[in-house]
């Protein structure tokens, strides 16, 4: 395990968010799945893989499976948050060891590093495929992030940054308290928060285009995007239900007073078991969302 001093630019405290970002790789599994082995299918043999940002480790299990099915390489694990980076190391761990015909070998490692201020191609071997998957935006110069991160790849290696697609949904219009249309208001707060929050990471730097073009920049070539959708209509399981309420209160806490006070008891009654619109035990929840891959090919 490599270790450098790290920390998140936008004091957001990660590590308590363990358990919601766990619960959405479970329901992203199989879209992570295809989307690892579509981006790992013309890799070289023994690849260098790195997951930057690997968060809690659904995209690292899914590109620890893809190496092993594909004859086996190294997956080298970034993240600048110890808890987030021990989980990720767990689920790649143990879906390298699953059993496959080839039995080919991949080997996990990790590092603990911030990749909005160090030079990773000094830790880290040339890489072959980096992910980074929500990862950049929280970073204050985003574009020399992206430069960093190409400085990483081998001539021939390809960086897929996974970022922007289509807001996330889980609730009807009108859920039966308040005014219609709750859940749009608050992905509206949460934008203007977020926009605030961007503004106020020491030493952000603006990036008035697209991640194509920030590609593109970054000296990549062939650039191009897909995305991919993910979606659990109604009647959500207890997996979506958990996954609702537990966006529902952190847009909530988030968007503070952004929103009204009606807003707000509308919340409050959602997440209350004793109230019968409570999120839990309705039938009419849901997980829909589109997240977008932008790739670039180093010459």
């Amino acid at each position: 395990m490599f270790v450098v001093s790290a920390h998140t630019h936008d004091d957001i405290d990660w590590a308590a968010r363990l358990s919601a970002m766990r619960r959405l790789d479970l329901l992203e599994r199989e879209c992570l799945a295809s989307v690892a082995a579509r981006i790992t299918e013309h890799l070289p043999d023994s690849a260098t893989v790195i997951d930057v940002g690997c968060g809690a480790g659904g995209m690292s299990a899914a590109l620890a499976a893809a190496l092993r099915r594909r004859g086996g390489g190294t997956l080298i694990l970034v993240d600048a948050v110890d808890e987030l980076l021990a989980a990720a190391s767990e689920a790649a761990v143990a879906a390298a060891a699953m059993p496959t015909p080839t039995a080919a070998e991949v080997r996990v490692e990790t590092v603990v590093a911030d990749v909005g201020t160090v030079d990773l191609h000094e830790m880290v071997p040339p890489a072959d495929l980096i992910w980074a998957s929500a990862v950049v935006h929280h970073l204050p110069d985003q574009q020399a992030a992206i430069a960093r991160l190409a400085r990483v790849l081998r001539a021939g290696g390809r960086l897929a940054v996974a970022e922007g697609g289509l807001e996330t949904r889980c609730l009807p219009w009108d859920v039966g308290v308040g005014e219609p249309g709750l859940e749009q208001r608050l992905n509206a707060a949460r934008n203007d928060w977020f926009a605030e929050l961007r503004a106020t990471i020491p030493d952000a730097v603006p990036m008035p285009y697209g991640w194509t073009t920030a590609l593109d920049r970054a000296g990549l070539t062939e650039t191009g995007s897909f995305s991919y959708l993910i979606d659990h209509p109604a009647p959500g399981d207890s997996t979506v239900r958990d996954f609702a309420a537990e966006r529902l209160a952190w847009l909530a806490e988030v968007t503070g007073e952004r929103i009204s006070d009606l807003d707000r008891a509308a919340v409050r009654r959602l997440l209350d078991p004793g109230w019968p619109e409570y999120l839990g035990a309705r039938d009419d929840v849901f997980l829909l969302f589109a997240r977008t891959v932008h790739h670039g090919r180093l010459p």
